[in-house]
């Protein structure tokens, strides 16, 4: 089964997808976040076209490890990722992954209306790949 990596921002979601053996991410889409929770509805469809087993979202924790409101906010998404979808969601560091996604599309020379769209889906795989690696390791 695949693993699904979300990057819960304030108005999008990045979208990563592992390899049916865990071991890469790939950045898959980019969803907009709407009143209705219609993106749960985007995810869900996501998660059967893709035989997805868990989830993963990032967590974003100050410098010094803290979870300040951003983070309470992913933790609530998480929450309900579980109980609409009846998958594990875990939650995962993703401290300094949208800086670095930001840093590599500009060393790849992308332009900025170019890295708006595909920043977020980078962030997720990111998050995706650092989880993967840490399975890995163990």
């Amino acid at each position: 089964m695949r693993i699904l990596g979300l990057d819960y921002g304030d108005r999008r979601i990045g979208v990563a997808v592992s390899d049916e053996l865990g071991w890469t991410a790939q950045g898959i889409d980019t969803l907009e976040k709407r009143r209705d929770d219609g993106e749960i509805t985007r995810i869900a469809e996501l998660v059967k076209q893709y035989e997805v087993g868990e989830i993963v979202v990032g967590l974003p924790k100050n410098m010094n490890g803290t979870i300040g409101p951003r983070g309470e906010i992913c933790q609530e998404f998480a929450e309900k990722l579980r109980g609409q979808l009846e998958l594990p969601v875990h939650l995962w560091d993703e401290r300094l992954t949208t800086v670095s996604a930001h840093r590599t599309l500009l060393e790849a020379d992308v332009s900025r209306g170019k890295r708006k769209q595909v920043v977020d889906k980078m962030a997720a795989a990111l998050i995706l790949q650092n989880y993967l690696d840490s399975k890995t390791i163990r």
